[in-house]
Parts: structure tokens; sequence; C-alpha cells
């Protein structure tokens, strides 16, 4: 069924858009709420006299997205994790973890939009992210992830190496008394 979008709707399309959609989606989801209205010569002729707002409000888009894009390349995700001696996360860095960084910086980003290549980080070093903006522009970001060892872990790999020390002694010892 033919209809004309009176709102954004997430994963259909913007305000003025004609999109086909189930009827079922039309009549028990996009209708009722005002999301949308049958695409008939009436509702054409008013959103063509709308147009110039619609245009004005895409073009408003289209700036937030510029001026979202230079703000986030400008800021550089510094994350502490905690990891082991070698280098490997304990845990991941994933869209959901970036997001966070983002909001407690006074961003509102979706964990959608943000692209991390592998679709996690799982070692330290300095990574690039993607996150989409308007009509598939995007922010390329730069990710920088550090260690933070424990002093568990410390005490962890110090025994291990220890008792590898120790067995790699004995090795040696019990080939000569044979």
């Amino acid at each position: 069924m033919k209809v004309i979008l009176n709102d954004d709707v997430k994963h259909v399309g913007e305000m003025g858009d004609v999109k086909n959609v189930a009827m079922g989606y039309f009549r028990n989801y996009l209708f009722p709420r005002g999301l949308a209205v049958p695409c008939t010569d009436e509702a054409l002729a008013y959103f063509e006299t709308k147009k110039e707002e619609i245009e004005a409000r895409k073009e408003q888009k289209r700036k937030d997205s510029a001026s979202l894009k230079e703000k986030l390349e400008g800021l550089e995700v510094k994350l502490e994790m905690p990891a082991g001696s070698n280098g490997k996360l304990f845990g991941a860095v994933t869209s959901v973890t970036v997001m966070n960084f983002y909001a407690q910086n006074g961003f509102e980003i979706e964990r959608k939009k943000i692209e991390i290549p592998g679709s996690s980080i799982k070692t330290v070093g300095h990574f690039t992210a993607k996150v989409h903006l308007y009509e598939g522009s995007f922010a390329e970001v730069k990710i920088s992830v550090t260690g933070q060892v424990s002093e568990e872990t410390k005490k962890l790999e110090a025994k291990k190496a220890a008792a590898e020390k120790k067995a790699a002694e004995e090795a040696p010892a019990e080939e000569k008394a044979e």
C-alpha cells in the first residue's frame, strides 16, 4: 500500500516520503499514531505545499550532521580497560562501550550507528571506528584503548611465572637422575 509519511519513521523514511508498506503495518501502526496517510491526490497536493518546509528541515539535519561530524572527529575516545600484561583485554570494547563514552561527554548516539571493525576490540591499541550520521555520511572516530593491570592479575602472573621456572629447573634434574 502506498502511503505518505507525516513524520520521520525509523527504518521506513522521513516526513513527506512516499513509501510502499504492508496494509497491516499501515492500518495497525502508522495510521493510528498519525505517522502516515494513504497516498491520494489530495494528500500529494497537501505535501506539495509543505515541500519547502520539509526541505528546510532536511537541510537543517544535514547541517547538524556536519557539525556533529566535526565534534566527533575532534574527540578521541580514550578507554581504560582491565587487561593482562600481554595486552589482551578481559572483555571487549563494543559499540555499547563507545556509546556510553559519548553519553558521558554529552553526545546522544545510538549503539546501532557505531561500527567497530570486527564488531569488537579485544586488545590494547589505537583503532578507528565509523559513526553513521544523516543520509549516508559518517564520522571516522579514533579509539585509544589502554590496559589496566590489576594487582591480583600481577600476583597471579608472578605465581605462574615462578611455577614455570621451578618446573623448568626440576626437569633437567630428573633427566640426570635417570
